[in-house]
C-alpha cells in the first residue's frame, strides 16, 4: 500500500502541493520589491538576491515545514512560550496584516493600473477597492479562489518573458554599486514580503488540504511530500525573485535614480515586452492584489470571530474596520506604506523567524524553557532596532555597537543563537 501511494500519486501530489505553496508566497504586491532592489544594487545584485531569498523564500518555506510538524494553527507556533504570549502574538500578527499588507494592495493597484491611465485620486481608488473587498468578505464566494488559480500562472508567464528578454538582450555590464551592506539589505527588504507571516498564518490551510487529499498517507509520507514540495516551490521563488533583481540591475542606467518601485516594474515591462504586455501585467497584478486583500480581511475576521464564540457580528465588525483601515492607509503611495511598515517588521519579524526555527528543530532541542529564553532574548535585542527605525534609538544605539550584526539591524541573531545553545546545554546537564 505504501508503494502504491508513492508511485502513482506522488508526482501529481507533489506538483499540486508545490504549486499551492508557490502561489501562497507569490504575492502580487511582492513583485514591486525585487526590481528596485536590483536597480540599486548594480554589480552586487547576486548578494542582494541571496539576502532577499533568505527572508523571502527560505524562512517562509521553513514556516510550512514547521506547520507540517505541528499540524496545528497559528496559536500552536508560540504556545510553548505561554498561552497568553501566543494569544498576544496572534493579535499582533493579524493587526499588522490588516493594517499594512492589505492596504498596500490598494496602493499597488492604484499605481500599477489606475494612475498611469486615469486622472483619479488614490483616495477614490482605495474607497472603491475596499468597498468591493468588504462585499466579497461578507458574501463568501469561490469565484476569487478560482480566479486566483488563473492569475498566478498568468503573472508568472509575463514575468518569465520579461526576465528572459532582459537577460538575452541586455549586456551584463553592471554599474558599480554604492550599497554598503548588500546581503543584509536584501534580508531586510525581504521582510517587506510579509511571507514569513503568511507562512505561519495561512500555512495551516495547506496542511489541511493535504490531509484531506492524502487520507491514506502516513504522517512521515506527508512530511516528505511537504518537504519536497517546499524545495520545488522555493526554487521557483528563488528563480523569479532572483531574476527580477537581476533584471533591475541590468536596467540600472535606464531610469531615473529616484524612480518608484511600481514605476520601475512598469518601465521594465514596457521596455522588454511592450505597452500591451505592460497593460496586461497591470491588470493581472491588480486582480491578484484584490484576492490577497480579501484573503487577509477574511482571515482576520475569522480569527476574531473564533475569539468571540463564532459571533457573526464580530466577523462583520472586524471586516468593516479592516476595510475602513484599508481606505485610510491604502490612499498613500506604496513607498510611504513600506516605510511605515519598517518599525513593526523590525519587531515582529525576528520573533516570527525564531518561532519558525524553534518549531522546525527536533523536539528534544525545543523544550518550553528553550522557547521562553530564546524568544525573550530575541524580543530584548530587537528593541534597539525597533527604536532606531522610529528615530528614538539615537541615544542608545552607540552603546550597542559591540553587539555583532547590530550595524546590519540584526543584533538579535547572535544573542538568540547563543541562548539556544546554552539553554539546551543547561537542560541536558541539569
Amino acid at each position: 500500500m505504501k508503494t502504491n501511494y508513492q508511485q502513482p500519486t506522488n508526482k501529481k501530489s507533489l506538483t499540486v502541493t508545490a504549486f499551492a505553496l508557490f502561489s501562497l508566497f507569490f504575492g502580487a504586491g511582492n513583485l514591486i520589491l525585487p526590481p528596485l532592489l536590483g536597480f540599486k544594487s548594480g554589480n552586487l545584485w547576486w548578494l542582494v538576491a541571496l539576502g532577499f531569498c533568505v527572508s523571502g523564500v527560505l524562512i517562509p518555506i521553513l514556516g510550512i515545514v514547521a506547520h507540517a510538524k505541528l499540524q496545528g494553527t497559528l496559536f500552536d507556533f508560540a504556545k510553548k512560550v505561554s498561552p497568553l504570549f501566543s494569544v498576544v502574538y496572534c493579535y499582533l500578527i493579524y493587526a499588522i496584516a490588516i493594517a499594512l499588507p492589505s492596504p498596500r494592495t490598494a496602493s499597488v493597484t492604484h499605481e500599477m493600473a489606475i494612475q498611469p491611465f486615469w486622472d483619479s485620486s488614490s483616495l477614490l481608488t482605495s474607497l472603491v477597492y475596499f468597498l468591493l473587498v468588504f462585499v466579497f468578505a461578507i458574501n463568501r464566494t469561490k469565484v476569487l479562489d478560482a480566479l486566483g488559480k488563473l492569475l498566478t500562472p498568468g503573472i508568472l508567464i509575463i514575468l518569465l518573458m520579461m526576465i528572459l528578454t532582459a537577460v538575452l538582450t541586455m549586456d551584463f555590464d553592471f554599474i558599480p554599486s554604492e550599497m554598503s551592506q548588500p546581503f543584509s539589505s536584501g534580508i531586510l527588504e525581504g521582510y517587506q514580503t510579509f511571507d514569513a507571516i503568511g507562512a505561519v498564518v495561512v500555512g495551516a490551510v495547506i496542511i489541511i488540504s493535504i490531509n484531506l487529499k492524502e487520507k491514506t498517507a502516513t504522517f512521515e509520507e506527508k512530511r516528505r511530500l511537504i518537504g519536497k514540495a517546499g524545495l520545488w516551490a522555493g526554487i521557483g521563488l528563488f528563480l523569479v525573485y532572483g531574476g527580477l533583481i537581476l533584471t533591475g540591475a541590468l536596467y540600472m542606467d535606464a531610469f531615473d535614480s529616484e524612480i518608484s518601485r511600481t514605476a520601475l516594474l512598469r518601465g521594465i515591462s514596457t521596455k522588454t515586452l511592450g505597452q500591451t504586455a505592460n497593460l496586461l501585467l497591470s491588470v493581472l497584478v491588480s486582480l491578484a492584489c484584490f484576492t490577497t486583500a480579501v484573503g487577509i480581511v477574511t482571515g482576520t475576521s475569522d480569527f476574531i470571530k473564533g475569539r468571540f464564540n463564532n459571533s457573526i457580528l464580530a466577523y462583520r465588525i472586524t471586516a468593516f474596520l479592516g476595510c475602513l483601515l484599508g481606505v485610510l492607509v491604502g490612499q498613500f503611495d506604496v513607498g510611504y506604506i513600506i516605510t511605515v511598515a519598517v518599525p513593526s517588521l523590525m519587531f515582529i519579524y525576528p520573533i516570527t523567524i525564531i518561532l519558525i526555527l524553534l518549531n522546525v528543530v527536533p523536539d528534544n532541542w525545543s523544550a518550553p524553557k528553550v522557547f521562553q529564553r530564546v524568544v525573550g532574548v530575541t524580543i530584548l535585542f530587537s528593541i534597539p532596532d525597533f527604536l532606531g527605525s522610529v528615530g528614538l534609538g539615537g541615544h542608545i544605539l552607540p552603546y550597542l555597537d559591540w553587539i555583532p550584526l547590530s550595524q546590519h539591524q540584526m543584533g538579535w541573531v547572535l544573542p538568540a543563537l547563543i541562548t539556544f545553545v546554552f539553554s539546551n546545554a543547561f537542560n541536558r546537564n541539569f
